[in-house]
């Protein structure tokens, strides 16, 4: 049984497309799998509930199979920080209740299971805490991703330095490139490879498809599983 906390270095890195890139390299390796994005901001109302476009790729990615609820039980409609999102709709949002949604899921014991998080490792989620309190409260290894484009070094190394100062042990990490123009792209990643104290899973090209199945070309669970 292998649980996950799934970081970045800030929001739209890819940390949805990772996780569910490496779900489906543990279904294809014959793993059943879960998934939790306990707080998501931007969602679409379907006549029933809000739903968000990544909590519904994660939960594609799940076998067995698991309720929307579970997944991503608490969401808001606006794209926006989540506390002012909560702040706006008179929702208090606290890190024990976030650990323990996640924790009804990490207690099904599925082979390989992802908690994501929301943006970077600060995000607050009221006036006193941060998303990085959930995942101090469940205590799991971290796979960072990181979004390679100008300024990333320094994004990564302040983020692993604080996963660090946390208490927790960061599992590995993913270079996903979501800016292919990025000036001396090699050296760039040649410092984070030497700067990260955590084995590298992967980096993953600028893909116009990023499916699954495309970003698990690039990917490795050896480490994880």
């Amino acid at each position: 049984m292998r649980q996950y906390f799934i970081a970045g270095t800030d929001t739209d890195v890819g940390k949805t497309q990772v996780a569910c890139a490496l779900m489906y390299l543990a279904r294809q390796a014959g793993l059943t799998t879960a998934a939790v994005k306990p707080l998501a901001a931007g969602c679409e109302f379907d006549g029933a509930r809000w739903r968000n476009r990544d909590a519904l790729q994660l939960q594609a990615q799940c076998w067995p199979r698991h309720t929307y609820q579970k997944v991503n039980p608490v969401a808001f409609a606006a794209a926006i920080a989540p506390h002012i999102a909560a702040a706006e709709q008179g929702v208090t949002v606290t890190a024990a209740a976030l650990a323990a949604a996640c924790r009804e899921v990490l207690n099904d014991a599925a082979d390989f299971t992802v908690i994501e998080g929301a943006g970077g490792w600060r995000v607050p989620l009221n006036d006193t805490e941060t998303l990085a309190d959930v995942a101090s409260a469940l205590a799991l290894p971290v796979i960072l991703v990181v979004g390679v484009r100008l300024g990333c070094i320094n994004h990564a190394l302040l983020t692993a330095e604080a996963i660090a100062r946390d208490g927790l042990v960061l599992a590995g990490w993913v270079g996903n490139i979501i800016d292919p123009a990025t000036d001396r792209l090699e050296a760039n990643l040649a410092t984070l490879q030497g700067h990260i104290p955590a084995p590298c899973l992967g980096v993953v090209p600028h893909l116009p498809q990023p499916s699954p199945a495309a970003l698990g070309e690039y990917l490795s669970l050896d480490t994880l599983v």
